[in-house]
């Protein structure tokens, strides 16, 4: 047995919205789910495909529950953001994406992954109690994925 057959895909966020002074007004966790297209993905990069890697997040303000067949976020906030940094290690890889003032202001209860600026793959969905974003507000969101063979 190599533990394949019991292969786990998580994803969990981390969500920090900072008002305009810098103080943190709201954090979350929130777990996610990896989507066929996700998983879809992964294989494909496995096999090495030439798709493209994760490069975008976005987020938005429909609270429709997370679904396996979903290949986009219900009601993006503005436009997707190029992620500022991706880290992988052992058995993880950590996504940081950060909407600034101005950028996807709103009640946010969905975010997304995905590998393009537009159209393109979405790793994973998820869906949480609201996070009002003001105008002023900068909204952080760090998501890791883990891979477990348990």
């Amino acid at each position: 047995m190599n533990g394949l057959e019991n292969l786990k895909v998580k994803g969990r966020l981390n969500i920090v919205l900072k008002d305009a002074n810098g103080q943190v007004k709201d954090t979350r966790e929130v777990d996610n789910l990896v989507v066929n297209a996700g998983l879809a993905f992964i294989t494909s990069r496995m096999a090495g495909t030439s798709e493209a890697v994760m490069s975008h997040m976005a987020i938005g303000s429909d609270n429709t529950a997370a679904a396996a067949g979903q290949t986009d976020l219900i009601s993006i906030l503005g436009s997707r953001e190029a992620l500022d940094s991706t880290t992988p290690s052992s058995n993880t890889i950590v996504y940081v994406a950060s909407f600034e003032a101005g950028e996807g202001t709103g009640g946010v209860v969905e975010a997304g992954i995905f590998n393009a600026s537009t159209a393109g793959t979405m790793l994973c969905r998820t869906v949480f109690s609201v996070v009002n974003k003001g105008a002023d507000d900068t909204m952080t969101i760090t998501w890791t994925i883990t891979l477990s063979a348990s």
